[in-house]
């Protein structure tokens, strides 16, 4: 089961990693974007850790939701707010804890949201290069049995795959997609800091 707990678990375990990884960030955007990436995350994730004490998964997703918009600059923020608010959306009303068939349901409802709010796809150069391979290796895993800890873990490496996978492309949205060619060669940045977000949740869930 997946609780309000865990969720919270979570999100502290992000703020930790997008700490430790701050600088390598930022190093990333510097390349393709306004070299802010870091910064803006680690402040903004850091801020969310007032919306965790929520009773529900609905009121607490929504709270998390609504704290990266305000507090995460750039297009980062709306997107990973968007993941967040459809996760709340999907929850049950009044839920304290979901099953895992239901956890994922709701991120799988999430990342497709964050992909309408983002108007992107697979191929863009973005961070749904990172969570859309790492969701369906979820599903997939959980379809056919795998402890759901162990699922998580192959998540991970799918979004890694993704993420390095983003180096190859030319960015078709956001600020590296004014580079054109010159932003082939550098992975992104956002599909960085989005393989924490799914390597925060494989952490807490083993």
């Amino acid at each position: 089961m997946i609780a309000v707990g865990t969720v919270a678990r979570w999100i502290r375990r992000f703020d930790t990693l997008v700490a430790n990884h701050e600088t390598h960030l930022t190093e990333l955007d510097s390349h393709i974007g306004d070299a802010d990436h870091g910064v803006n995350l680690v402040r903004g994730v850091h801020e969310t850790l007032n919306a965790l004490d929520a009773p529900t998964l609905q009121a607490q997703s929504k709270a998390i939701g609504m704290s990266l918009l305000r507090h995460v600059g750039g297009t980062s923020g709306p997107l990973l707010a968007t993941l967040f608010l459809r996760m709340a959306a999907a929850f049950p009303v009044d839920a304290v804890e979901v099953n895992d068939t239901q956890f994922l349901e709701a991120l799988r409802t999430g990342v497709d949201g964050l992909a309408q709010r983002g108007k992107t796809e697979l191929g863009d150069k973005t961070m749904f290069d990172a969570l859309s391979p790492a969701v369906a290796t979820f599903e997939r895993e959980h379809a056919a049995g795998t402890a759901f800890p162990e699922a998580a873990a192959r998540a991970v490496a799918a979004a890694a795959r993704g993420r390095d996978a983003t180096a190859d492309m030319v960015a078709r949205k956001g600020r590296a997609s004014y580079l054109g060619q010159r932003s082939l060669g550098h992975i992104d940045p956002g599909a960085a800091s989005a393989t924490l977000l799914v390597q925060a949740l494989a952490e807490v869930l083993v």
